[in-house]
């Protein structure tokens, strides 16, 4: 026994009944907006942050030592 088309496409009858075409649609974009953060999230490069963070308490340091040495 499997899912036929028309059994398909009452359970989507159904849903659309049930929660309208416009909650479906904002379900959707907030679930495209989620998978669009999550990628730029993984895109994003961990060394890079890691340098910063780095280059960063370095000029901290170096600003210290400058203000000693006047």
């Amino acid at each position: 026994m499997s899912i036929g088309f028309w059994q398909i496409a009452i359970v989507v009858v159904l849903v659309v009944l049930l929660f309208g075409r416009g909650k479906i649609s904002s379900l959707m974009g907030d679930v495209a907006k989620g998978i669009k953060s999550f990628k730029k999230g993984m895109s994003d490069n961990p060394d890079q942050s890691t340098s910063t963070s780095t280059s960063t308490s370095e000029d901290t340091s170096n600003k210290d030592q400058n203000s000693e040495n006047k």
